[in-house]
């Protein structure tokens, strides 16, 4: 598995001298596409009803699920990223910590497979993960990750939305009164029609 591990690496990571262009796309990718995670969570709130805002609740407790999970796993399978085997450069600064699995991806996939397990988010859902995949390569490409990285975070995303389906009943006790605090601080955006009330 480690060699078919670093051979899927070296396949998919930067050569010594990259094409600046490409480099440029993938350190851009490695480092914003995680925002799409809080503005979709976001824009959703704001303009979704309200069977999109419970899954987006349910959504924040598959990542926290997730990440919890993800750090257990970098505990119990301490793995040196790229850089520190001294097998690839790493173009963007990082520290020298766990690489299995990729937080950025298990964080992605979390909220995007929570997301696909309900009717009025399975679009947004789709979209968020297949944005998963490019981001995955990139981290792969700028030598801070291993491909077994992102399969892990994969795997941990899906059972932390699978976990937080089943525990649904929590984020159903917590809408009544997060939908009360909205109302209350976007008063004003709802009566001018800028946000859903």
């Amino acid at each position: 598995m480690t060699t078919l591990n670093t051979d899927l690496f070296l396949l998919l990571a930067a050569p010594p001298s990259p094409p600046p262009p490409v480099l440029a796309a993938a350190i851009a990718l490695a480092e914003t596409a995680i925002l799409a995670v809080p503005l979709l969570l976001v824009a959703g709130w704001l303009r979704g009803s309200p069977a999109w805002r419970q899954a987006a609740l349910e959504a924040c407790l598959a990542a926290a699920v997730a990440l919890g999970l993800a750090q257990l796993a970098g505990l119990l399978f301490p793995h040196n990223r790229p850089f520190m085997d001294g097998i690839a450069r790493a173009w963007v600064a990082h520290a020298p910590d766990a690489s299995f699995p990729s937080d950025h991806l298990t964080l992605l996939w979390s909220v995007a497979l929570s997301l696909c397990l309900h009717p009025a988010t399975r679009r947004a859902g789709a979209g968020l993960a297949l944005l998963g995949v490019p981001m995955a390569w990139s981290r792969i490409y700028i030598g801070v990750h291993y491909p077994a990285d992102m399969a892990g975070a994969l795997l941990i995303g899906a059972i932390g939305a699978c976990v937080a389906r089943q525990l649904g009943a929590l984020p159903a006790l917590a809408y009544p009164p997060a939908e009360r605090l909205y109302r209350s601080l976007f008063r004003p955006l709802i009566q001018r029609g800028w946000v859903r009330e």
